[in-house]
């Protein structure tokens, strides 16, 4: 098999950033083309408590959104062509329906690597995106 096409999801914690340069580093490797997938989660964007509308963090979510796939890909050399997703909604979900959108060859994601309790209760979007992932997948471990 050959993986011609990686989708690399992205978020602003240190694991995803990992992850993400083990996804480039593979990706120039093989000279593969780059698409980069951020999810942005509405179910905890709003709380009455925040005093905050819901449609103005949304637009900070996606502006947030926005800065953090302009950081990722200036890790990328410059003549590189990447298509970027930003999609609203479970990010295991959007990054499989990224995957099948695209028809990448590989998934490259972060893992916190959790388990028991912690995992049933924080949940696991690498292990979302394990059930239902139309491709193989790269799961990048913290550094320890």
């Amino acid at each position: 098999m050959s993986f011609q096409r990686i989708l690399i999801a992205v978020d602003d914690d240190p694991i995803a950033a990992h992850a993400a340069d083990v996804g480039i580093g593979l990706a120039r490797s093989l000279q593969a083309q780059v698409a980069l997938v951020h999810s942005i989660d509405p179910s905890p964007i709003f709380t009455p408590e925040s005093g905050v509308e819901a449609t103005e963090l949304a637009l900070r979510a996606a502006q947030e959104g926005a800065r953090l796939m302009a950081d990722f890909r200036a890790k990328l050399p410059a003549e590189s062509h990447v298509l970027q997703f930003i999609p609203q909604g479970a990010p295991g979900d959007e990054i499989v329906r990224a995957a099948k959108e695209w028809e990448a060859d590989l998934i490259v994601v972060g893992s916190h690597g959790r388990r028991g309790l912690t995992r049933t209760l924080v949940g696991s979007v690498a292990e979302a995106v394990m059930r239902k992932s139309p491709c193989p997948i790269l799961v990048v471990r913290a550094k320890e």
